[in-house]
């Protein structure tokens, strides 16, 4: 098997574990389909997936919450909505979600920290996780 099929290989079976099979199905049927933006796809899957995320040196919970981290300094909700759903795949818990959010505000600002609470807040509500929590908007705060 070439390197490239080893990459792809680990990338996906990594994405499937992570993402679950629907996700995952979506991703891989664009990066199949030749289309634009397919070749990002199959960018993500090799070299995110491939080769960063499948190394050792740190569990899976630990690279989710770098990541979060991450997207909540850049405030990219979409894509945080989606790394949250992934950390609590991996095992992140509601409260250590809580603590990434709250470790991440002396250095992004109380803005970024709103809509990263907001994008929690939905991706909790999904899981039936939110405990009847309110978004400062329909808290009237905002």
């Amino acid at each position: 098997m070439s390197e490239e099929n080893d990459r792809w290989r680990a990338g996906h079976d990594l994405m499937v574990k992570m993402m679950g099979p629907e996700f995952a199905a979506t991703l891989e049927a664009n990066v199949h389909s030749g289309g634009f933006g397919a070749d990002v796809g199959r960018m993500a899957i090799e070299h995110a997936y491939g080769d960063v995320w499948s190394r050792p040196g740190l569990a899976m919970k630990y690279r989710s919450a770098v990541v979060i981290a991450a997207l909540i300094s850049l405030r990219r909700t979409a894509e945080l909505k989606n790394h949250l759903r992934f950390g609590l795949n991996n095992g992140l818990s509601v409260s250590e979600l809580q603590e990434i959010i709250i470790q991440t505000l002396p250095y992004v600002g109380f803005p970024a920290i709103s809509s990263a609470l907001e994008a929690a807040i939905e991706v909790l509500r999904e899981r039936g996780l939110d405990g009847g929590v309110k978004t400062a908007e329909e808290s009237g705060i905002l």
